[in-house]
C-alpha cells in the first residue's frame, strides 16, 4: 500500500491548551466516482472506507503520525458497528464528528457521524472499539504517554457529552409471538 497519500494530506494536530470541539470536527471528504455501486449510490464498504479517514484524522489529532508508526507503535481496530441511514452519490460532500467514548490505557472507544455536507443530514454512524498495539510484537502494548495525554484531554471535554444513540448496539431478530 502506497502510505505517500498519507503525507500529501492536510491534517489539524492538536496543540496544548487549545479548546477542544464538542465533538471534533477533524476531516470533511466528498462521495469519490470509485466509490459507487452499481445502484448509482456510495457502495457499502466506502463507508467504512470514509470512517477510516476520519479515524485517520483523529490520529494525526492526537499525536499517531509516521513517527510514531516508525517507532513500532499503531492503533489496529477490533470490533466495528455501521449504521446506514440514508444513500449519497458521486461529488456530494460529506462531514464528520468524532466523539471519544472512553479509553484507558491499551484501548480506545469512539464514535463517527457522518453527514451530508450541505444539507446536515444524517447518512451513517460507526462505533469503534480499537487496542493500541507494539507492531514489533503483534501485541498489545500501552499508549504512549504524550497520545495519551491528548486523549485525557479530549476526554475532559467529552465525557459530558451524550451518549450516541447507536452506542452499543446488537443486531437480532426479534422472537416471533407464537399464536
Amino acid at each position: 500500500m502506497d502510505n505517500d497519500i498519507y503525507l500529501t494530506k492536510h491534517y489539524r494536530t492538536y496543540a496544548p491548551g487549545e479548546a477542544i470541539d464538542c465533538p471534533l470536527a477533524l476531516f470533511n471528504d466528498k462521495v469519490r466516482e470509485e466509490w459507487i455501486d452499481y445502484n448509482g449510490h456510495m457502495s457499502e464498504s466506502f463507508y467504512l472506507y470514509a470512517m477510516g479517514e476520519a479515524s485517520d484524522a483523529l490520529f494525526r489529532y492526537i499525536g499517531i503520525n509516521e513517527a510514531y508508526r516508525a517507532s513500532g507503535s499503531s492503533f489496529y481496530t477490533v470490533e466495528t458497528h455501521i449504521n446506514y441511514y440514508q444513500e449519497v452519490s458521486k461529488g456530494e460532500p460529506l462531514r464528520f464528528t468524532t466523539q471519544v467514548l472512553g479509553f484507558d490505557t491499551k484501548r480506545l472507544h469512539f464514535f463517527h457521524h457522518m453527514y451530508h455536507g450541505n444539507t446536515g443530514d444524517l447518512l451513517a454512524t460507526t462505533e469503534q472499539m480499537l487496542l493500541h498495539v507494539d507492531m514489533n510484537t503483534s501485541s498489545a502494548a500501552p499508549i504512549k504517554p504524550h497520545v495519551l495525554a491528548v486523549l485525557e484531554q479530549i476526554w475532559q471535554a467529552h465525557r459530558q457529552l451524550p451518549a450516541p444513540k447507536q452506542k452499543g448496539r446488537v443486531m437480532a431478530v426479534p422472537p416471533t409471538k407464537k399464536v
